[in-house]
This record gives structure tokens, C-alpha cells and sequence, in this order.
């Protein structure tokens, strides 16, 4: 596994030894000539590692130079790091204070002449040794490839045979596939119809027995079956239809035709025909290649269908001309009669009631996935020692013996089809706690943080490039329920892709969770599941990740952590018991992400944390006892999100400094009052003000480059701007969302100034909201409308039905709005029923 994400690690230094900043530093040094060589050497090395990657499970020694080379790669990142932070240095040193301030700051942190011989000379050892393993390289015949174009493991061709009986749980889907299917068709389109999940959840076994359903037979006068998976080829394909669609075997040996020969015998083969094919396991997102294809089977008679399964959402809604039917886990119930069907002959199970009790255990574990429900269910098949299921039900999936056709290989291979920079932002995964909500913004800081982001192209910020990556993974069915919530994106993963995440991350990234456990050599990113380990474990200098554990109060584990590892990028402390951190913490000058999120008793954080330049987040929320920010917090020039719960009473002007702030979030702030006069903030994207009882008014002179505005529960607020002023023209406000505030009882006439950009709005527990103006329905783009516990609210604008985007309306505990609106019964019901998703929902009150 050493070399599983090591493509990336290789990309991203080789990116920046290209930066101008470098460029400048290392002339300044010296080291040009030194850097160049490096940069070369690393391309040599980089050249050879997918075909490393690939050969390294037959040859331990070359599974150890891959181990040596990433050892090397990240002691080189980590010397290139160190000329940003020291560049960022000067530049605060160079800004701020006096003449008199500036000279000793700079000669008390660095001496530019010790600095410049220790990085010399640390260049000239990365070289030397980049230098050694490249050498090596030549001893193990690898072959040269130079983009992340690699060969996969391919799973076998399915048929189209099924014995029906095989099939559980799967009626509901099976009959919303059939109905679509025998629906009219359109006389001058094809219709595809594509089934859309994970590996191992189905697809094939569902597009079997729709196939084989008599109703079919009778319905289409020709059925194929073609198993695509990642030949996409057009000559490939239309040898595999011909061959699926002759009664008999051919009468000429057609995979000697030439692609003009197979498209004149596929049209005459399909014309006027009315078929049912079935492409199984697609992989291709090339539209090209499938409009070719598409093109010469359109020659069939009208109400002719094309089913297809595939694992990925864009290849799904490239060629679909119906909503894609995305096929969800097996229930429980469904799940153990699966099992049981693997694990014991028929009637057998009644006789091991204490086995079966263990295999409840062992379905939930699977998490509805059938292949993975089958695989364990048939390595207990005839074992009915109760020691070994107990331990498949206490073993990682991953650590239990797997064959060909099992659940590993059909996971994996969806993980071997990601693209390098998606490998390690997967890997990532492995530090969150299973079965976890997650939320973009958290794994964009922790992608971020590490370097694991692709460089923003211009006009991109990290947020949108994560955004980018998550939808991309979703696309890929790495993970679920992936929703919108307003500027910010929800998501969860499958059990079983977590424990994917482990497995594939298991050299890089470790979460501790047991006593005597040792942590892995050369571990970079580290998760600490329980209090009482920290004193008993030996932290490696390495670690760019640390996460402690929730009532973390080890004062000499964080001393310990503080000193050793100098070179982090992310530590989260959420949840301690600690009242003030160490001054030590400033010595952290790689790190980018500081999340002390829920520590009560936090009292006050060392002014040192102003000395982290590199520093892109700081969460401070729901720290309710800190008392103020620290001084000198305008140093963090390369702050990019800032959330904070302080009692501080005046914020310090220094906040006008943060000119890269895109996310500002104040929560539980009683004592802001403030109006931020002064202060621009011109990347700011996300404001968010939560239970902030003294804020009386808005910060109207940065909101118009706002695209996130969230005020929650500040009873004073007043949203208007008064009578002389109420007007921002050109507003690029995407999301509102206003949450219990009394004080709103229309709405203020500069939220106008957003008709253009709005796309969702959100108004929930107003209680004294009287109307919604007209001239909402000149929101030209707005697509969800929520609307919760507002009694007061009567009506909506009158022409609601005119929004020409709106797909989204949620009305849900407005009395009024309940009656008038109530599905079928209400009397405006027919003015809100063509939007796409519509609920009106009026809790039951009790007598």
C-alpha cells in the first residue's frame, strides 16, 4: 500500500517547486540550480510510480523504495513549506508597526544568515537523496506513465440468466423499472432508462430480473443483453449487440468486420424493431462515444428502450432520457433473509438460534448492500462454531478473506477509477467517525489544510473547488444523501465505503482506538478515539494531522504534541476540558487549520496563535467562557474562515486586516453590538450571525459581495435599512436564511437587490412575519422556498405560480398557509402543484 497515494503526494510537490515565490526564494538563497535538479528528479520519479503502484504486491523491495521515495517526498514538502511561511513572515513584519517593532520582531524570530545556511543545506540533502531512490529505480523494470491513466482490475462480464428466487427485496424497484419501461415511447427518441448505485448494491441482479420478466417478452420483439463495463469501444460494442440479438450463432465470423460492415448489419438487424437493451456496468462519461452509438440503433420502431446500470450519476444523466432510478440499500429485513440464504442450507437456520442472533450483528454491519451481505454470508456457510462468526462480526470486512467476486474487489474498483487528486481527499475520510453528517465546508478546511486541493483556477476559491471534489465523489457513488442546504452541501458515506477509506488510507492515516495499539510507522495523519490514550502513546515528529479526542485534558500530552510535531498542518482539539493553550502553539508556522470547537471551559488563547501566518481556519464556536480574540489577529493574512463564540465586548480594528476572510461566523456572541464600520472583508462569501442577543443591525456596507446571509435567533436585530437608504442594487446573495427573529414582520425592501442571484430562501420560526411581497416573484432564479412555524404569514404573493425556477416549496406549521394550500382540498393548491417538489405539512396539535 505504500505506493496507493503516492501518485498525488508526487503531483502536488512537483506543483510547488513551479511557484514564483520559490522561484524568488530559492535565487535568494542559492539553491536554484539544487531546486531545478530536484524538480527533475522528481518528474523522473513520478514518471514510474503508477507502474510501481501496480507491481509492488509481487516484490517487497519494491514496495520498501516506494516507501523510502514517499518518506522523501514529504521531508521535501515540508523544507519547500518552510519558504512560504518565512515569506509570509516578512510580509507581516513588513506591514505592521514601527520601523523600530519591525527590525526587532525580525531579527527575534530568524536570522536571515542561520536561515539561509539551514535551508542550503537542507535543499542539498532532499537533492542527494531524491538523487539515491531515482537511481534505484532502474533495478525494478518499470515502464514510464506520465498521467494517471491506469490499467484497473476488471470485473468479469455478467449474462443475463437469473434463477428469480435469487432475487430478495427487490419487487418495489423491479416494478418501477417495468413500468418505465413499458411506458409509449417517443417516435423520435430513444428512451434510456439507467439504474445508478454503489458497487455491490444490485444493479445487475435488478436489470436481470427485469430482463427476464415475461411481461417483457411479450412487450419488446427483440431483447439484448450486453455487458459493457470499461470498453466503451464503438466496433467492441456493436459486435456485442449483433451477437446478443442473433436467435442463433452468426452465420459469418463478424468480429472481422470493419465498423462499416457491423453499423450496415446492426441497422438492418434493429430496423423497425422494437427492443429492449440492456447495457450493463457502463463506466464511459464520454458523450461523444455515446452519441455514436446512439445514433445507429435509433433505427427501431417506436417504444424501443435502452436500461442501463452504472455505478456513476454523470454517465447516468449523460445518457438518460428519464430520472435515473437510483437503486438504495436492502432493508433489515430483507438484508437478513439474504444472509440466511448464504450462510445456511434451506430450514437450517431454525436450528442455530444463537448463530442467528450473531448474524443480525453481522447484516447491520453491511449496511444493506447485498454483495457485501452475500460475501459474509457465504464464509460462514457450513461453520457453525460460534467463535468464528463472532469474529466476522468483530473483523473489518476488509481483514476477512476475499475472493474474486466479493465485496473488496467490487468496492475497490470504483476506488481504482478515481483520479489521483481524488485518492487522497477519499483517504481523508478515514478520520471521521463512521456514519457520520458531514458538511463541504469541514472536508474542504481539512483538504485544504493538507494540500490536498487542486490550485483554483481564477475566480475559484478552495470552497467552490471543494464543492467540485464531494460532487464529483457523489458522482461516483463514494457518497449518499448528498443535499443542498443553502450555500452549504450535507453528505454521508456508506458504512462499507468508510471502511473503505481505512483500508485504502491505512499507511498515511490511522485513527487509535485501543489500548497497546501501536501507531504505524511513518503515519502523517492522526485520530486519538479515546481519552485515556493520550499518555500512554509516543507521538511521531512527522504528523502533519492530529485529532484529540472529545474531553481531552492532558496538559503534558498537548505540551508534548505542541513541541514534537512542528510540522502540522490541521489540529483539532473540539470538546476538551483545557482552559488556555501554550504559547507554543506559535511555533506551528506550518499549520492552516485550528479547530477548538465546544471547549467550555476555554478561557483564552495565547496571543503566539497571531504567529501562525499560514493559518486558513480557526473555529472558536460555542467556546462560551473565551474572553476575547487574541491580540495581533490581523497577522493572519491567509485566514480564509473564521467562526467564533467569545464574550468580547469591542472587536479589535485589527479584523480589517483579514483581507482572504471568505467565511465569518459569529455564534453566541451576547455582547456584538458593533457594525463592523471600517471594515470591507472583499472575498467574504458566508456571514452568518446565531444567537447574538445585543446585535441590533446588519454590517449593510459588506453585504453585497455576500453570498451566504444566516441570522439565527437575534432578537434585536432590525433587517431594514430606514426610509432614506433602502436600496443595494446588484446583490450576489444566493442563499438567506432568517430563523427566529420577532422583529421581522415584513420584508426589508433592499432584499430586492438580489432577484437576479437568490436561489434559496429560507424563513423559519418568524412569528410575527405578516406577508411576503409582491415583488418576490421577480426572483427570477430562486429554486427552493422553505417556510416553517410562521402562524402569522396568510398568504403567498399572489402569482407565486409565475416563479419560473422555484422546484422546490416547503410549507410546513403555518396554519393559514396549511388550509389554503393543502394538497387536492386547499383552494390556491393549484396555483403551487406543477412545482416539481412541493410539502405542506401542519403538525398535530394535542387537545
Amino acid at each position: 500500500m505504500a505506493g496507493s497515494l503516492l501518485f498525488s503526494v508526487a503531483e502536488t510537490f512537483i506543483g510547488k517547486l513551479t511557484s514564483r515565490l520559490l522561484e524568488e526564494a530559492s535565487l535568494a538563497l542559492g539553491v536554484y540550480d539544487d531546486l531545478r535538479r530536484i524538480k527533475d528528479t522528481s518528474s523522473l520519479i513520478k514518471a514510474v510510480l503508477l507502474d510501481a503502484e501496480q507491481k509492488q504486491w509481487q516484490n517487497n523491495e519494491l514496495r520498501e523504495w516506494l516507501r523510502q521515495i514517499k518518506c522523501v517526498f514529504y521531508d521535501a514538502e515540508d523544507v519547500i513549506d518552510d519558504f512560504e511561511c518565512e515569506a509570509l513572515r516578512l510580509q507581516v513584519v513588513n506591514t505592521s508597526g514601527s520601523i523600530r517593532r519591525k527590525v526587532r520582531h525580525y531579527f527575534s524570530s530568524s536570522n536571515p544568515l542561520a536561515y539561509r545556511l539551514k535551508m542550503a543545506h537542507q535543499i542539498k540533502d532532499i537533492n542527494a537523496r531524491l538523487t539515491k531512490v531515482a537511481a534505484d529505480r532502474h533495478n525494478f523494470g518499470l515502464q514510464n506513465n506520465y498521467s494517471d491513466t491506469r490499467i484497473v482490475q476488471k470485473r468479469e462480464l455478467t449474462h443475463s440468466h437469473i434463477i428469480e428466487s435469487d432475487v430478495i427485496g427487490r419487487e418495489h424497484d423491479k416494478q418501477i423499472i417495468i413500468d418505465l419501461l413499458l411506458q409509449d415511447g417517443d417516435d423520435k427518441s430513444l428512451s434510456v432508462i439507467p439504474i445508478v448505485g454503489m458497487g455491490g448494491m444490485g444493479k445487475t441482479t435488478l436489470a436481470k430480473s427485469v430482463f427476464n420478466d415475461e411481461r417483457l417478452g411479450e412487450a419488446f420483439q427483440k431483447k439484448m443483453w450486453v455487458c459493457v463495463s470499461h470498453d466503451f469501444e464503438l466496433k467492441h460494442l456493436l459486435v456485442k449487440i449483433l451477437n446478443s440479438a442473433s436467435d442463433s450463432s452468426p452465420s459469418e465470423n463478424i468480429q472481422n468486420f470493419d465498423t462499416e460492415q457491423l453499423q450496415n448489419n446492426l441497422r438492418n438487424t434493429l430496423a423497425d424493431q422494437k427492443f429492449l437493451l440492456v447495457l450493463d456496468d457502463v463506466w464511459n462519461e464520454n458523450r461523444v462515444k455515446w452519441e455514436e452509438l446512439k445514433d445507429l440503433i435509433q433505427v427501431c420502431a417506436k417504444g424501443s428502450k435502452v436500461l442501463v446500470t452504472t455505478r456513476n450519476h454523470a454517465t447516468a444523466d449523460m445518457m438518460s432520457t428519464n430520472t435515473s432510478h437510483i437503486l438504495e440499500g436492502l432493508s433489515q429485513k430483507d438484508s437478513l433473509s439474504v444472509f440466511v440464504k448464504w450462510a445456511f442450507k434451506e430450514g437450517e437456520d431454525k436450528k442455530h438460534p444463537k448463530l442467528m442472533e450473531v448474524g443480525k450483528d453481522i447484516v447491520q454491519k453491511c449496511g444493506g448492500l447485498p454483495l457485501a451481505i452475500r460475501t459474509l454470508g457465504s464464509s460462514l456457510f457450513l461453520k457453525f462454531d460460534i467463535k468464528e462468526w463472532k469474529f466476522v462480526k468483530d473483523s473489518e470486512i476488509w481483514n476477512l478473506p476475499q475472493k474474486d467476486d466479493g465485496i473488496l474487489p467490487a468496492i475497490k474498483l470504483s476506488y481504482d477509477q478515481l483520479p489521483s487528486y481524488l485518492k487522497r481527499c477519499f483517504a481523508c475520510f478515514s478520520l471521521f467517525e463512521k456514519s457520520s453528517v458531514l458538511i463541504d465546508v469541514e472536508a474542504t478546511a481539512f483538504w485544504d489544510a493538507l494540500g490536498f486541493l487542486p490550485t483554483p483556477k481564477q475566480g475559484e476559491n478552495s470552497g467552490d473547488i471543494g464543492k467540485q471534489l464531494l460532487h464529483e465523489l457523489w458522482s461516483r457513488s463514494f457518497v449518499q444523501y448528498f443535499r443542498d442546504v443553502g450555500g452549504s452541501f450535507l453528505f454521508e458515506l456508506h458504512d462499507l465505503v468508510h471502511d473503505l477509506a481505512l483500508y485504502v488510507a491505512r499507511d498515511d492515516f490511522q485513527r487509535l482506538n485501543f489500548q497497546y495499539e501501536n501507531i504505524r510507522e511513518n503515519v502523517r495523519h492522526l485520530s486519538v478515539l479515546q481519552n485515556d490514550l493520550l499518555n500512554q502513546i509516543s507521538i511521531p515528529i512527522g504528523l502533519r494531522t492530529i485529532i484529540f479526542p472529545d474531553g481531552a485534558n492532558s496538559t503534558p500530552f498537548l505540551n508534548n504534541c505542541l513541541s514534537r510535531c512542528k510540522y502540522l498542518r490541521l489540529l483539532k482539539i473540539n470538546n476538551s476540558r483545557y482552559k488556555n493553550l501554550p504559547r507554543s502553539i506559535g511555533k506551528l508556522k506550518h499549520l492552516r487549520c485550528l479547530e477548538l470547537v465546544s471547549n467550555e471551559e476555554l478561557e483564552r488563547l495565547p496571543d503566539s496563535v497571531c504567529k501562525l501566518q499560514n493559518l486558513q481556519t480557526l473555529e472558536l464556536t460555542d467556546c462560551q467562557k473565551l474572553q476575547k480574540l487574541p491580540n495581533g489577529i490581523g497577522n493572519l493574512i491567509k485566514l480564509q474562515e473564521l467562526r467564533i463564540t467569545t464574550k468580547q465586548f469591542n472587536f479589535p480594528e485589527e479584523l480589517a486586516k483579514l483581507s482572504s476572510l471568505e467565511i465569518l461566523e459569529f455564534s453566541s456572541c451576547d455582547n456584538l453590538m458593533f457594525s463592523f464600520e471600517g471594515i470591507q472583508f472583499p472575498k467574504l462569501k458566508f456571514l452568518c450571525f446565531s444567537y447574538c442577543g445585543n446585535l441590533k443591525s446588519l454590517p449593510f456596507h459588506i453585504i453585497p459581495n455576500i453570498e451566504t446571509l444566516i441570522i439565527i435567533d437575534c432578537n434585536m436585530v432590525i433587517l431594514s435599512m430606514g426610509d432614506n437608504n433602502n436600496q443595494i442594487p446588484n446583490l450576489k446573495l444566493k442563499f438567506l436564511s432568517l430563523v427566529s427573529l420577532p422583529q421581522l414582520v415584513t420584508f426589508p425592501q433592499w432584499f430586492q437587490g438580489c432577484a437576479n442571484t437568490l436561489h434559496s430562501l429560507s424563513i423559519e420560526n418568524c412569528e410575527n412575519l405578516e406577508e411576503l411581497p409582491n415583488w418576490l416573484l421577480t426572483f427570477i432564479s430562486l429554486k427552493n422556498l422553505i417556510i416553517e412555524n410562521c402562524p402569522k404569514l396568510i398568504s403567498l404573493p399572489e402569482d407565486v405560480h409565475h416563479l419560473p425556477n422555484l422546484e422546490g416549496l416547503a410549507m410546513k406549521d403555518c396554519p393559514e398557509l396549511y388550509r389554503r394550500y393543502q394538497p387536492e382540498v386547499g383552494q390556491d393548491w393549484c396555483k403551487i402543484s406543477h412545482i416539481k417538489e412541493v410539502i405542506v405539512e401542519l403538525q398535530e396539535t394535542e387537545d
